[in-house]
């Protein structure tokens, strides 16, 4: 991608289903990553225009936060059928700004579906507590919006992920500003017209394109109460970090290494399904992927499977691809150099492509590393590509070690026919969100995605039922009507 003349054709902020034309002159080339072909040019937005969306959101959200709940739910309901009724449209515009396969992209778009309705439930789920907590005197919790908030979503899940977000955000009363990636503007765009269509009031929504110049002035701004981000584990601790300074509510979810853990009494077949499924699904570019595997004591009858398998794969045919070839050459070094630090290379990626894959798209390969170490690269850097390291030891104990050690904490996975086996890893892995013969565990809602260590900083869930709770304050209400029992402290 290319930074851009400022007459080009312009992918446009969004306020509401209103374009607005950024003030910045910094312009940016969006393509397609399977072809190469340039969709449009996005602006890098600068604090100006970001100023001019939240003063929407401010004024937008004062009459929207007064409404019932049940009111403005009504929105995710209106807008759940719309998605539903343009799943064909949605699925070919997430496919051609990211890359994916027809099949995964129709998988985001359910999952993001799935999101919508979830917030269509948040009347029930926000029933507070009431409890008469002496004689004559009631204490209840309610729960108010935050304001003007923000959400700062990642390339690879570009409806998903701001769909985690915005349906709950929205409902419980706030005015929203999405900063989608640079790379994948597109759905966000969509996202703006599809809410217009569904009911939401003007002004309550906007995008604001742009790269670190609008982040950090999110991070500052003194309107926005709130930040919920998805990304590297390195943006994700600088804006947790500058946006807590400022006073804001920040739950920032990075990156990770997950590591999956194949013992002998494993099921040969549904094991090497699941673990190159899990690793080479949306091109390996998900926090979730596979990415190392603890092969215990002698399981190369299932590690010839997966190697197998991962050899009969091509890019541009079974997977689809990276996200632009800065990616595909960052994750070919990686391959370059990975026999140097020690690995041996198993199944080269530079070599599995399909060879009618578009000659202009960011194709690589699946990729297998085995007789890694645990402080090799491959092993412990993310790599965001289609990649499964090996690492062998002798014992589960040993592999628990190896996994606690890595400082990410996503995803753990064993694959077992054992229950003992099996909770007993899960209670000692350190990871948010634990797969016992699933690769990729990502929780359903009503409960909420989220991982350990380097994979999350901030208190709160971004999804399932602790996502009301973020996204909006409590108010503690006492109250005493009755003039019984005034001996009581409270008279």
């Amino acid at each position: 991608m290319s930074i851009q003349a400022a007459t080009e054709k312009m992918i446009p902020n969004m306020i509401g289903a209103e374009e607005v034309e950024s003030t910045s002159r910094r312009r940016l080339s969006v393509t397609d990553p399977s072809t190469g072909e340039v969709l449009g040019h996005v602006p890098l937005s600068n604090s100006a225009d970001l100023d001019a969306a939240v003063a929407r959101g401010v004024k937008a959200q004062k009459e929207w936060g007064h409404l019932a709940l049940k009111d403005r739910v009504q929105v995710m309901f209106h807008l759940k059928a719309i998605m539903e009724e343009n799943a064909d449209d949605l699925t070919a515009l997430i496919t051609r700004e990211n890359g994916k396969t027809t099949g995964e992209a129709r998988g985001e778009l359910l999952r993001a579906i799935e999101c919508v309705e979830f917030a269509t439930s948040l009347p029930q789920i926000a029933a507070g507590p009431v409890m008469e907590v002496s004689r004559g005197v009631e204490c209840k919790m309610l729960r108010y919006p935050l304001g003007v908030v923000a959400a700062i979503t990642p390339f690879n899940f570009p409806l998903m992920v701001p769909l985690w977000m915005l349906p709950v955000a929205l409902a419980s009363g706030n005015a929203v500003i999405l900063k989608p990636s640079e790379q994948t503007p597109l759905s966000a765009v969509e996202l703006a017209r599809l809410f217009e269509q569904a009911g939401l009031p003007p002004g309550l929504f906007s995008v604001v394109n742009g790269d670190r110049e609008i982040v950090e002035a999110i991070c500052d701004h003194p309107s926005i109460s709130a930040i919920g981000f998805v990304g590297s584990t390195k943006v994700a601790k600088l804006v947790y970090e500058r946006g807590s300074a400022h006073g804001k509510r920040v739950k920032a979810l990075g990156g990770a290494k997950n590591h999956l853990v194949v013992v002998p009494d494993a099921d040969p077949e549904m094991t090497a399904a699941n673990v190159v499924a899990s690793a080479t699904g949306c091109a390996g570019q998900r926090c979730m992927a596979a990415s190392v595997l603890i092969a215990v004591g002698d399981v190369d009858a299932i590690l010839d499977k997966i190697k197998e398998k991962f050899r009969t794969m091509k890019a541009g045919r079974d997977i689809g691809s990276v996200i632009s070839p800065g990616a595909r050459d960052r994750i070919a070094g990686y391959i370059e150099r990975c026999t140097s630090d020690g690995a041996t290379l198993v199944v080269d990626g530079r070599k599995g492509i399909a060879d009618d894959a578009p000659a202009g798209g960011n194709y690589i390969g699946p990729t297998v590393f085995d007789h890694a170490k645990p402080e090799h690269a491959v092993a412990c850097e993310e790599i965001f590509g289609p990649t499964l390291t090996i690492i062998r030891c002798k014992t589960l104990e040993e592999a628990i070690a190896i996994e606690n050690a890595n400082p990410y904490g996503n995803a753990a996975a064993i694959y077992t026919s054992s229950g003992e086996v099996a909770t007993h890893f899960a209670e000692r892995a350190s990871a948010g969100m634990i797969g016992i013969n699933i690769g990729v565990p990502v929780p359903r809602e009503p409960f909420p995605f989220g991982g350990w260590n380097d994979s999350s900083y901030g208190e709160g869930d971004l999804t399932g039922h602790g996502s009301f709770d973020f996204w909006t304050k409590s108010k503690k209400i006492t109250t005493k009507w009755s003039e019984r029992n005034r001996s009581n402290w409270m008279s």
